[in-house]
């Protein structure tokens, strides 16, 4: 669907350093990301990362089309999200497996139930009631925790602000972000991040705070930020990085950038080799549904759909001269839509919806199906 993009710095044959973008987000994370999940994973093999982690606002809108793009392709997935708790900033939380992406999912909708529409509820302590020790919680980007309180107050305000996040989470699954988008000031911020995380005996990482798969993206992102903050693109320069720097990097060129900060690039690797898995370990499964017996769920399925086919429709056409009929076609259309059901294994899922409406008509509930 999406052309391959084979935009690299000058070989796309650069993964010998390596290196996983652990922070990222696509164009789900509405007004803010700027690439399509399958344009992120094509990129991310181009230049040759070894994994890639999804970390939408606020959700995990894009997992379901990032996984099946990246597992069509073969790059390892990672699954996370960056949340925005209050006004004090953000935290990107990264599940290492399963269980942690589990206890993500049900975070994350416990914050957008007690909030309203685009302004879900979020806070360090009331998240580090669904962890235990199955996320890394890395201190954010731009607009992250830290870094803002470092920007803002001052590096006393922000370790305040990290030993918040050690007491809530852990100090082993604490880790501090560290990012370098062009701008004068990223490496005095990164120096004093690198100190405060050797001060609090935590480990730091590299990402590269993405928000578009290659720089060609830059100016699209430029067009939603001016968007999302309704102002002119003139104006909204001033919020934005002053290149195209947010995206999607190879591990040379993230070594270059953080040289001075030893191990850095190369952890994101590691970390992203023990957090990787493939989403269908947590795909839901249905419990067995009762048939009658000598009968497995999709051949009861097909047996309640000629009844209900044949009450509708009449019975199913032998004369091959009536392939132009209303009910020659209507039993093509069953036929076709009873081998996709098939095909996916998802019997079971419709003769649960059948028994929860054959309960409605039954206790004269009022229930109607969408398509």
């Amino acid at each position: 669907m999406f052309a391959t993009l084979r935009w690299v710095e000058s070989n796309t044959k650069q993964g010998d350093v390596p290196y996983a973008e652990l922070h990222c987000r696509s164009n789900f994370s509405f007004l803010q990301g700027a690439s399509h999940p399958e344009q992120l994973v094509e990129q991310a093999l181009a230049v040759g990362l070894r994994a890639l982690a999804l970390t939408d606002r606020n959700g995990l809108y894009g997992i379901v089309r990032f996984s099946e793009a990246a597992r069509a392709l073969g790059l390892p997935t990672v699954f996370g999200a960056e949340l925005q708790c209050g006004t004090a900033g953000d935290v990107v939380v990264i599940a290492r497996n399963p269980v942690g992406y589990s206890q993500l999912s049900s975070a994350i909708s416990s914050g957008q139930l007690a909030g309203s529409k685009e302004h879900p509820v979020f806070g360090v302590e009331q998240l580090s009631d669904f962890c235990v020790g199955n996320w890394w919680v890395l201190t954010g980007g731009r607009s992250g925790l830290v870094s803002r309180a470092l920007t803002e107050d001052g590096p006393a305000a922000a370790e305040r602000q990290l030993q918040r996040l050690i007491s809530s989470f852990g100090r082993h699954n604490v880790v501090v972000e560290l990012w370098d988008h062009g701008d004068p000031l990223d490496s005095v911020r990164n120096d004093a991040l690198v100190r405060l995380a050797h001060r609090n005996s935590l480990f730091c990482v590299a990402t590269n705070d993405v928000l578009y798969a290659t720089p060609a993206h830059h100016r699209l992102a430029t067009a939603v930020a001016a968007v999302r903050n309704r102002s002119s693109l003139d104006d909204v320069d001033m919020m934005l990085p002053p290149a195209a720097t947010a995206y999607l990097r190879s591990g040379a060129e993230q070594r270059r950038r953080f040289g001075r900060y030893p191990g850095v690039v190369e952890r994101s690797a590691q970390l992203a080799q023990d957090a990787a898995f493939d989403l269908r370990l947590v795909a839901p499964r249905l419990p067995p549904f009762p048939c009658p017996e000598g009968m497995d769920e999709m051949s009861y399925l097909r047996q309640l759909v000629q009844v209900g086919a044949t009450r509708r429709y009449g019975a199913r056409p032998e004369d091959e001269n009536e392939d132009l009929s209303l009910r020659a076609r209507a039993w093509k259309v069953i036929d076709h839509e009873l081998s996709v059901i098939a095909s996916l294994g998802f019997a079971g899922y419709f003769l649960v919806v059948w028994d929860i409406v054959q309960f409605c008509q039954r206790s004269n509930i009022y229930c109607q199906g969408r398509g």
